[in-house]
């Protein structure tokens, strides 16, 4: 081990088995304060870090990409803000010279030894905290995230999504002692053997970024595979590339700082054209794929990168269903909030609201369907009818699939029950905006709940009755996939069978939510993101098993 990766891991061992505590214990715990305060980061902080973001538009980014030939500028502020922000551009012709330069430092990354890589991982996080509004700005103006949203879920929030991440990787790397000594009774004398076990990377990491969360979906694979030996090739989706070029940057000043190949990690911008995910997916060097985004290509890394370990997170159906409530108020603001949040632009965001025909129960006495609208109308004119105010919740329509399917909503089945409505942002005039939609629809108009509909529309879908919803529930979950379930009931019976169902269809669970819990929120350490137990998702943010298949124990052993 370089000295320098063993003071790094010295200096953050603390932070490291706090870590490694939180995910045993699954309570609160958070290494990176989510607030933008200037009490918290200081009076300057979220000038310089705007500045240092301005300071890169309309540049050519600073980062070594072997195998790059010219330059692309691909992306597009949801907020109207100009970029053009160049990167060095990799296409099919350069993958060979990417690829081995990527490889090049893998014996020696890989023979440091567990604690210099986990001192270095821990270090980019540090160096990352330190840009973190300059990263919340990046996020913000790739994404169309509202600020304070990009600095938690872009920045402090994917940064401890990260650290969990390395602390699993850690936790499992060490679980085998690094030698042993084994000793087999005889009838003569025991048989003693020395035996070395060494953990060993399974070889290049690709990791494919989204549009929506390009830092808190990437990094979590991206630093598991980095820790465990494995070195990684970061291909960002066009239209967010600057969050992860950030994050590349980063990992390169650490390495070399520490005495290791830059290029162990190594950005790979594209144009959309170039097709370089499907290229980098199937090259034999590849043994390890993280994957954020739409069921089509997901599907087919699964299908077709055979020699690689494939993590994905693809689309889902989440599903509320509503019973009876002993807060109908708080009820509906929950689900007002969770529906606009990011304007629905979330894996998590709830889509499919089951509720009976003839109505549910609540402590304001008994709701029809269309005192439920009422309800949900009234709470979202709360939260996103003052334009100033809802920007802040809402942020902006990340590309123009997002419109079109909001703007399809109702042509077909069902009808609009809650229109959309374009909010104007008063800091910038060229920003899409849009409120949410809310559809109502029949049980039998399958062909439209049944898929995702990513953005801001929901259906608030009627049946004969809440039976009907939690089987609706458990077929859909189980056939299409789905990363998040609610129920709101007073009734015990009902909560177990929706959590025989959520079981059933592998999704987890939130029940009651009247207070500032969302279901579309998941906490590190804590929560886990997504099950891999049916279609949504083959894996989860973060467990053992997310780190474990990164590497192997290889052993020697020799006589005594």
């Amino acid at each position: 081990m370089s000295h320098v990766a063993a003071d790094l891991f010295a200096t953050h061992r603390s932070m490291l088995d706090d870590a490694v505590e939180a995910v045993g214990s699954r309570g609160y715990f958070s290494a990176f304060p989510e607030s933008p305060s200037p009490r918290v980061y200081g009076e300057t902080a979220a000038a310089d870090g705007a500045a240092a973001f301005d300071a890169l538009l309309g540049q050519e980014f600073p980062v070594a990409a072997p195998g790059a030939n010219g330059a692309v500028a691909t992306e597009k502020s949801p907020y109207g803000k100009a970029l053009d922000v160049r990167y060095p551009r990799v296409t099919a012709d350069g993958v060979p010279d990417l690829v081995a330069a990527a490889g090049a430092g893998l014996v020696a990354w890989r023979d440091a030894g567990i604690e210099a890589r986990v001192g270095v991982g821990l270090e980019v996080l540090k160096r990352l905290h330190a840009r973190v509004f300059e990263l919340a700005n990046a996020v913000m103006h790739t994404s169309g995230q509202a600020f304070v949203m990009a600095f938690q879920a872009g920045g402090a929030h994917a940064l401890d999504r990260a650290l969990e991440s390395i602390a699993y990787a850690y936790a499992e790397m060490t679980r085998v002692p690094t030698t042993a000594i084994w000793e087999k009774p005889g009838r003569d004398a025991s048989i003693r053997m020395e035996k070395t076990f060494t953990v060993v990377p399974r070889g290049l990491a690709l990791v494919v970024g989204c549009n929506t969360f390009p830092t808190w979906n990437s990094w979590p694979g991206l630093f598991a595979s980095l820790v465990t030996g494995n070195p990684v090739i970061v291909k960002p989706h066009p239209g967010a590339v600057l969050p992860l070029a950030i994050t590349v940057q980063a990992c390169q000043e650490v390495l070399a700082e520490a005495g290791f190949d830059p290029h162990l990690v190594t950005l790979a911008a594209e144009d959309p054209a170039d097709g370089l995910a499907a290229v980098l997916a199937v090259r034999p060097e590849v043994k390890l794929i993280d994957f954020t985004g739409g069921n089509a290509f997901g599907d087919w890394l699964e299908d077709n990168a055979r020699q690689a370990s494939v993590f994905t997170e693809k689309s889902g159906v989440n599903t509320v269903v509503l019973d009876s409530t002993d807060s109908f108020k708080q009820m509906c603001f929950n689900l007002a909030f969770s529906l606009a949040l990011y304007t629905g632009q979330m894996c998590t965001a709830p889509q499919n609201l089951f509720l009976p025909a003839r109505g549910i129960e609540t402590d304001d006495g008994h709701k029809s369907v269309d005192d439920v609208v009422a309800g949900l109308a009234g709470a979202l004119t709360k939260l996103v009818g003052d334009d100033a105010r809802a920007v802040e919740l809402l942020g902006g329509v990340v590309n123009e699939g997002v419109l079109e399917r909001l703007e399809r909503a109702g042509s077909g089945d069902g009808k609009v029950a809650i229109e959309s409505r374009q909010v104007t942002h008063p800091a910038f005039a060229d920003a899409v905006v849009r409120t949410p939609a809310v559809v109502t629809l029949e049980v039998s108009d399958r062909s439209t709940y049944e898929s995702e509909t990513f953005g801001p529309v929901a259906y608030l879908i009627k049946t004969e009755g809440t039976a009907e919803s939690i089987e609706v529930f458990r077929r859909t979950a189980t056939e299409h996939g789905a990363m998040t379930a609610s129920v709101y009931t007073t009734d015990e019976s009902v909560v177990a069978s929706m959590r025989s169902a959520a079981l059933d269809a592998g999704v987890a669970l939130s029940e009651n939510l009247t207070g500032q819990i969302f279901v579309n929120q998941s906490a590190a350490f804590s929560d886990f993101h997504g099950t891999g137990a049916n279609p949504a998702a083959n894996a989860t943010f973060t467990d053992g098993a997310f780190v474990a298949s990164r590497f192997r124990f290889i052993q020697s052993r020799r006589h005594i």
